[in-house]
């Protein structure tokens, strides 16, 4: 199974749509999931055209309107690992709140793969036997306005690999 990973698309104060490197780089990806600060549903609308899509609700995404897609953090079970996509993964872990103790209150316990975002900097990280996963933002990389990353996380049989995609270096045509 492969899953496209997107978390602060920022649309329309970043861009006034997803670039369209996004499309192709998930071409082939059979779930997607946006780990928040959506700003528009027009982007869930768009990316649900490739995929299925979830998305965990950003700190800049109280504005929307209720969305069957769209909660304060998801589970999901996928490929024999348990998946928690939320907007915001404090890691490496402050003092004042472990990792178990947010994936407690986040998701009701454990995790074998951690998907967020809200840093705008992308991760993967191995960590007590978990992966932890921000893809960064395709609009607004690093804090900076610019074509930036997006992630891909592939799971077959209970193995898990993700990779960063460099937005610049996906070839696209324009239809």
């Amino acid at each position: 199974m492969k899953i496209g990973l997107i978390s602060d698309s920022h649309i329309p104060n970043a861009a006034r749509f997803l670039p369209p490197h996004v499309f192709a780089a998930f071409s082939e990806v059979d779930l997607i999931l946006h780990a928040g600060d959506i700003y528009q549903l027009s982007v869930l609308n768009e990316l649900e055209r490739i995929a299925p899509v979830y998305a965990a609700r950003g700190n800049g995404d109280y504005h929307l309107p209720d969305d069957p897609r769209i909660k304060e953090s998801h589970v999901l079970k996928l490929q024999g690992k348990k998946l928690g996509l939320t907007h915001s993964v404090e890691f490496p872990e402050p003092p004042w709140c472990t990792l178990e103790r947010a994936m407690q209150r986040d998701f009701g316990g454990p995790m074998d793969i951690l998907v967020g975002g809200h840093t705008h900097q992308t991760m993967i990280e191995h960590y007590q036997g978990m992966l932890i996963l921000n893809p960064g933002s395709p609009t607004l990389p690093d804090g900076r306005y610019g074509l930036g990353t997006v992630a891909i996380l592939e799971l077959n049989r209970g193995s898990a690999q993700a990779r960063i995609v460099k937005l610049e270096d996906i070839k696209w045509k324009e239809s």
